[in-house]
């Protein structure tokens, strides 16, 4: 084929459109998103940053541009998880105690928090299963939260005590308030590894397991 040939055989042809570029700043949550899933199905040793570039639909060194290791990358997903889930269960609690009947308090706060849960399930479990697979660090970045989550516990259980006059409130606020984090992470654990329980129902049994004990009806 002839120069010319080709020159006009190229103009023929149709233009494939060039990617976008994105810098840094626009790829990473991006990144982010890609890496989520691979962390929740394959753990931390399990996921590498080639599989992350994969996943995203980007190289390895763009992925780098954005995140300089795997650890900086994941300790930036968590650090984004956990703000939607401390927003999530910010907004789950009651905005006003009801000290009239307190199991239909905690069971609406139950169920608020499992409907979020359910709706963002890959969000708690790379930020409460991370404590099993990852580096010491990251473990205690995971019990930082817990702790976290527990103080927004803390100030809504201790107006509630001092409300029904309950006597050392301040000393035993935080206590009620562990109890209740285990139970919350008890019954999201459940609702996302079974089908059988919606966020309704589940709030309903464990409200009235919590505040009746469990063998009561």
């Amino acid at each position: 084929m002839t120069q010319s040939a080709k020159s006009a055989a190229s103009a023929e042809a149709p233009t494939r459109p060039r990617a976008e570029h994105l810098g840094p700043e626009r790829r990473r949550p991006l990144v982010l998103d890609a890496a989520l899933k691979l962390f929740v199905q394959n753990g931390y040793p399990g996921t590498s940053m080639d599989a992350i570039a994969e996943a995203a639909g980007v190289s390895k060194p763009v992925v780098y541009d954005c995140y300089s290791s795997k650890d900086e990358l994941f300790r930036a997903l968590l650090e984004r998880e956990e703000k939607r889930l401390q927003e999530s269960i910010a907004a789950s609690l009651p905005a006003e105690v009801t000290p009239q009947d307190p199991e239909r308090l905690l069971r609406e706060g139950l169920r608020a928090l499992f409907a979020a849960a359910a709706e963002a399930p890959d969000s708690w479990r790379v930020v409460f299963d991370s404590e099993q697979v990852a580096e010491p660090a990251v473990a205690r970045r995971v019990r930082k939260t817990r702790s976290v989550l527990v103080g927004q516990l803390t100030g809504f259980v201790k107006p509630y005590l001092d409300q029904e006059g309950v006597e050392d409130s301040e000393r035993l606020a935080p206590v009620y308030a562990e109890v209740l984090s285990a139970i919350s992470e008890a019954g999201v654990r459940v609702l996302l590894r079974s089908d059988d329980w919606q966020p309704d129902e589940l709030a309903e049994v464990l409200a009235r397991a919590t505040l009746r004990g469990p063998f009561r009806r």
